[in-house]
């Protein structure tokens, strides 16, 4: 009698053991399925509709467990962070084009526009032999408390800025300040760190007299002077704690070059002008020499400068008022990206005035800079990005009436979001490890 009692306890002992042991098992089979899907969830992108959409990565975003790894060989100090690639990352951007609202530009707000595609928001920058920190805008705000930041250049510097302020925004909103009578030049103002942040427009960053209409199709050539800064920026450079300056594809257009308040040449010259052809390279040597002697002398400015290499564009099949277009929809190797000539000769130029500079006033190889004026070398890194400009969606869903429908493309400036973030990567961490 006492043996079957015995059997029948150790059997209902054994059937709970079972059962603890199933519970325990089923439990961390559905935590293993939970997270394995919750981390392939990417950052929710609000459509023309007004909904929210959060998608799946696809297999290619699968990061190598070693691919931020920094090889053992490698000095870290001596890391050149403007050479390296771009691999995938499954966390996208730290904003959205419903996040950042109107900051953004219409004509580079691809996806409110309603490009289709959004793979191209799911790379990000690996330096070759270092690692590269995700911007912290936080950090930011708190390191530029109570500074003054100016953007100076071009549409494309608008386009740097606009990425910039959608990164902070995502923890203070930028109350805009000044704007000019044609919105081109503008300033904002972050009141809890009280950070100051500037874009002026100075396309040529010399003095120039611009003939354009609405559409911002040029009228008559340039009047350039080659020899004499514009002075909307020159005179903020003592108030500025840092500044970050460019140029570039103005200089292709047409114009007349003058030196010394006299007409020396032109480039795409004038019917009947007896002036020489000069080409836009002698243009841009010139003013960038002008410009560079300016922000070397360390009496001119308060703080910080960064001279940003020109940006390249990707029009394929065309140019922009030519039918290009620029189709791709991911990043490309370097073997397979391929310079134009006309990038070529501006970024050969830029490194070349730049490099000069520094070495006459500091005595510097200049390769990088010197003291507190610094290269950002960004050609290389944007060369390999045809997929992050707008195309045909700088406007707003061109394709719903017409499928067919021939528009134009952009193949210039960068998508917001997109890979011009990663240029604020690089500043901020210029900056707090030089």
């Amino acid at each position: 009698m006492k043996l079957k009692l015995f059997s029948v306890s150790k059997i209902h002992k054994n059937v709970f053991l079972i059962k603890l042991f199933s519970a325990i098992l089923i439990t961390g089979l559905a935590f293993s399925l939970f997270t394995f899907h919750s981390t392939d969830f990417s950052p929710v992108f609000a459509s023309v509709t007004g909904r929210f959409e959060a998608r799946l990565l696809p297999p290619k975003a699968v990061v190598p467990e070693n691919e931020d790894l920094i090889p053992q060989d490698i000095e870290v100090e001596k890391c050149n962070i403007f050479a390296g690639k771009w691999i995938p990352d499954s966390s996208g951007p730290i904003y959205t084009n419903k996040s950042c609202g109107n900051l953004i530009d219409g004509h580079q707000n691809c996806i409110t526009n309603g490009r289709p595609d959004l793979d191209f928001l799911y790379w990000k920058w690996k330096p070759h032999d270092c690692l590269l920190p995700r911007f912290d805008p936080r950090k930011f705000l708190q390191l530029m408390r109570n500074k003054s930041w100016a953007f100076i250049g071009d549409s494309i510097v608008r386009n740097h800025v606009e990425s910039l302020l959608c990164m902070l925004k995502t923890v203070e909103e930028p109350v805009e300040v000044y704007h000019d009578k044609e919105y081109k030049s503008k300033r904002w103002h972050f009141p809890l760190h009280n950070l100051t942040v500037s874009n002026i427009w100075s396309p040529f960053l010399v003095q120039a007299a611009i003939f354009e209409n609405s559409d911002g199709v040029s009228t008559a050539a340039v009047q350039l002077h080659l020899d004499k800064l514009d002075e909307t920026w020159t005179t903020l450079m003592p108030t500025l704690d840092y500044a970050i300056i460019s140029t570039g594809k103005w200089y292709l257009k047409a114009a007349v070059y003058h030196e010394n308040a006299k007409p020396v040449g032109c480039h795409i010259c004038p019917e009947k002008s007896r002036l020489e052809e000069l080409g836009f390279d002698h243009a841009y040597n010139a003013s960038l020499r002008t410009v560079m002697d300016f922000i070397a002398d360390e009496t001119n400015r308060k703080g910080t400068v960064f001279f940003r290499t020109a940006t390249p564009d990707h029009f394929q099949n065309g140019e922009w008022h030519n039918g290009g277009t620029c189709k791709q929809t991911e990043p490309v190797s370097d073997e397979e990206a391929e310079m134009k000539n006309v990038h070529k000769i501006l970024r050969d130029v830029e490194i070349g005035q730049f490099e000069r500079a520094v070495r006459e006033k500091t005595g510097e190889d200049g390769g990088g800079g010197g003291g507190n004026v610094k290269l950002l070398d960004f050609t290389g890194m944007l060369l390999t990005r045809p997929d992050g400009h707008p195309g045909a969606y700088r406007q707003f869903r061109p394709f719903d009436k017409d499928k067919n429908a021939k528009v134009q493309n952009d193949c210039l400036h960068w998508c917001l979001p997109g890979p011009i973030d990663y240029l604020n990567n690089v500043i901020l961490e210029t900056i707090v490890n030089g």
